[in-house]
């Protein structure tokens, strides 16, 4: 089939792109993996409740208010804490309500289950490969996130530990948890997350990071518009972006504040090996743990990309605001500075524009 774009993705960013491209005039189909909406907010732990997010931003058109999922007047609320009307309530339940109302509402058509399995060069534009068929584009914006790729680092001794291990995409609350002596590795809201939860459950829990916390009380626009600048500044080198917490710091938020009240911020430095039921520090010291929780972030899902081999010497992908360097129908969201809820609707504005200028252009005749 033979289409001017093709989204890949329908989380956030990939509604924003949508939506953008319709308005601007250029046809597009958006394909997603999952088999309904939500992107990656419908894969949470039931334990996340609306009141332990960062908060949750509008897409572009439709904003939480005229969903008419909220009461009126919560939606500033929600925006900004995280919670409104529905505290308690999963956010794996609300988010992706909002998501299928705003696919409804603006009459969006999502091809789901789609997976895409490759994105290759043809003599006119790009061509997506998936197990439904395949597109002809002339541009792809791709927004397929990260949560598919969760990252598991690896530590001498990781062979040989016999207790369980679990990635916090995998993490479903603090059931399971008691009596455990857990070991929570990663320094960002997925470890404020776990540890807010199972300390008081589990009969240890120790706090492992690779660098000291920063712990910010505010995180103002300037300091917002210097931690995207820092991301930018990567991808434009054509490295790998940093982590959001590497860059903004801990807040104040409600699940540190509950993991402070239950004393399980006593950080510790990473250790440096595991045994079969303990971690070891460099200095000899050591910790009985039988459960270890990786909260150690996730990298971008972009296996599907690798025909156009798109990788810098430095191992990112080369990105100027969303334009891929090495490929300029190929716009990336949800990549670097866009990798967040605040910077997402931004990018998907930004990547369609592109795209209508691209085909713009090619439309001209020659001079």
């Amino acid at each position: 089939m033979e289409i001017e774009a093709v989204v890949i993705g329908a989380g956030q960013a990939g509604l924003s792109s949508a939506f953008h491209l319709r308005r601007l005039g250029v046809p597009a189909v958006v394909l997603d993996a999952a088999d309904g909406p939500g992107g990656a907010w419908r894969h949470r732990s039931p334990s996340l409740t609306m009141d332990k997010i960062h908060g949750i931003f509008d897409l572009p058109g439709v904003t939480w208010e005229e969903s008419g999922l909220l009461e009126p007047g919560a939606a500033d609320a929600v925006r900004q804490a995280g919670h409104g009307p529905l505290p308690r309530e999963q956010a794996r339940v609300v988010v992706p309500r909002y998501y299928g109302d705003y696919e409804r509402r603006t009459g969006l058509e999502v091809l789901r289950p789609v997976t895409v399995s490759s994105v290759t060069r043809t003599g006119s534009g790009l061509l997506v490969s998936a197990d439904a068929g395949q597109w002809a584009a002339r541009a792809v914006v791709n927004a397929t996130g990260t949560w598919s790729r969760p990252h598991w680092p690896y530590y001498p001794g990781l062979a040989d530990f016999r207790g369980r291990q679990l990635h916090y995409a995998g993490y479903d609350g603090p059931d399971g948890f008691a009596g455990r002596r857990v070991a929570v590795v990663g320094g960002g809201a997925s470890a404020m997350h776990v540890l807010s939860e199972v300390a008081g459950v589990a009969a240890t829990v120790l706090w492992v990071t690779r660098r000291p916390p920063v712990w910010r009380e505010e995180f103002g626009e300037q300091a917002r518009r210097e931690a995207v600048a820092r991301v930018e500044a990567r991808v434009r080198a054509g490295l790998p972006p940093t982590s959001v917490v590497g860059v903004t710091g801990l807040g104040s938020t409600v699940v540190v504040r509950e993991a402070l009240a239950k004393g399980a911020l006593g950080r510790r430095p990473m250790f440096s090996r595991l045994l079969p039921y303990g971690v070891a520090w460099a200095d000899g010291s050591v910790a009985e743990i039988d459960t270890i929780v990786w909260a150690t972030g996730f990298r971008s899902a972009l296996d599907h990309l690798a025909p156009l081999k798109l990788r810098e010497p430095g191992g990112g992908i080369r990105v100027d605001g969303t334009a891929v360097a090495k490929e300029p129908r190929l716009q990336l969201v949800g990549y670097g500075p866009s990798a967040s809820t605040v910077g997402a609707n931004r990018a998907g504005r930004a990547a369609a524009r592109r795209v209508r200028d691209l085909l713009r252009a090619e439309a001209l005749p020659a001079a």
